[in-house]
């Protein structure tokens, strides 16, 4: 039986790529885009089988509506795909507050806006599955990053906690956490700092070779029958990593965080009282 899907942010890189490979198997799917004309080439090829929809997932109420389209136009939401978001590149002290607050919109407001307008579908369906893609950096950072790092950190603590909050009424979340790919998340999606504290060079300097390293980025195209996998299995996992970067990275990132739980155990006993 073919799935309804909703994927926001289709009009390129995961989302657009995503929207196309579930067309191609039969699905259908209600695919946004702040431009629409980003779609044209899908609507031409799937016809009614995909529904475009102009949406700014900064606008809850927009949100909403988009959402009460896509009910009415299928019938009902399989699977939300939370897709829309970018990266605020430099250092924490260098980022304005308006970059700022637009990157914790986006990311984390966005997300939270099209999971809240969802949830009512779903808790009336009894079914439905939830997935947020996020980042590898919303369980470990890296320099240049502290704002994209920090709202990856809280859709991962939004997502955990809905996760909890809907399984009894038979609602699935995963969080799809990728490390870096060769989209233009990280060119023209992408937003840079201005500023430039002397004091940070060699952070910028060690952050720019190593994202020229050959092996740094993976191919956007092996992402689809992984999260196809997730999308068709009836016990997907609350978490996956998408790279061998965010793999390793992660296995290195946790066994020394448990090297100092247990170092440390004593303290954290003796500290209760």
């Amino acid at each position: 039986m073919s799935k309804i899907v909703f994927i926001t942010g289709a009009s390129k890189g995961f989302g657009k790529l995503w929207a196309e490979a579930l067309l191609q198997r039969g699905d259908k799917v209600a695919a946004t885009a702040r431009n629409l004309h980003a779609l044209d080439g899908l609507v031409k090829t799937y016809g009614d089988n995909i529904l475009p929809l102009t949406l700014d997932v900064n606008n809850r109420a927009e949100v909403f509506s988009t959402v009460d389209k896509v009910q009415k136009h299928f019938g009902r939401i399989d699977v939300l795909i939370n897709n829309a978001g970018y990266g605020v590149f430099g250092t924490t002290e260098e980022t304005t507050e308006e970059q700022a607050r637009t990157q914790m919109e986006t990311n984390f407001f966005g997300s939270l806006w099209v999971t809240q307008a969802v949830l009512p579908v779903l808790r009336q369906q009894q079914s439905g599955h939830i997935i947020q893609v996020s980042s590898f950096l919303g369980l470990t950072t890296i320099p240049m990053l502290g704002l994209y790092n920090a709202s990856k950190f809280a859709v991962e603590g939004l997502i955990e906690t809905v996760g909890s909050e809907v399984a009894h009424l038979g609602i699935k979340t995963t969080l799809i956490e990728p490390s870096g790919y060769a989209t233009d998340w990280a060119g023209a999606s992408a937003t840079q700092t201005t500023a430039d504290i002397n004091d940070y060079h060699p952070v910028r300097e060690a952050f720019a070779k190593s994202a020229e390293h050959p092996d740094m980025w993976g191919k956007p195209e092996a992402t689809v029958a992984p999260l196809l996998d997730v999308i068709d299995s009836p016990n997907p996992p609350q978490r996956l990593l998408f790279g061998k970067i965010a793999y390793h990275g992660m296995q290195q990132v946790y066994t020394k965080r448990l090297e100092d739980i247990n170092n440390w155990k004593a303290v954290s006993i003796a500290a209760h009282g």
